[in-house]
């Protein structure tokens, strides 16, 4: 995705969320209600016209996409090669 510019990104990102929004059979003004935001909002936030970040994440809750979050920022595993090197005993 970093081939893409934030007017791009934005974009894709408002249409996931009308995706999911209408896979829910959900109207606007019901997810709005579920965000705490108006349904100007997710109308502006669904055309990728912007939204702010308070918004996105009531979306996501309301959407019931919270474990999209995990997806975002990972915990990273161990690696092998680093815990090796770590493990050497000290003398």
């Amino acid at each position: 995705m970093s081939h893409r510019s934030i007017d791009q990104v934005e974009a894709l990102i408002g249409e996931k969320v009308r995706s999911y929004r209408l896979d829910r059979n959900l109207p606007q003004e019901v997810v709005a209600s579920k965000a705490g935001i108006s349904r100007g909002s997710l109308q502006r936030m669904e055309a990728g016209q912007g939204s702010t970040l308070r918004a996105f994440i009531g979306v996501l809750k309301a959407l019931q996409l919270e474990d999209w979050f995990e997806t975002i920022a990972p915990i990273p595993g161990i690696n092998p090669q680093i815990g090796r090197a770590s493990c050497r005993e000290r003398v």
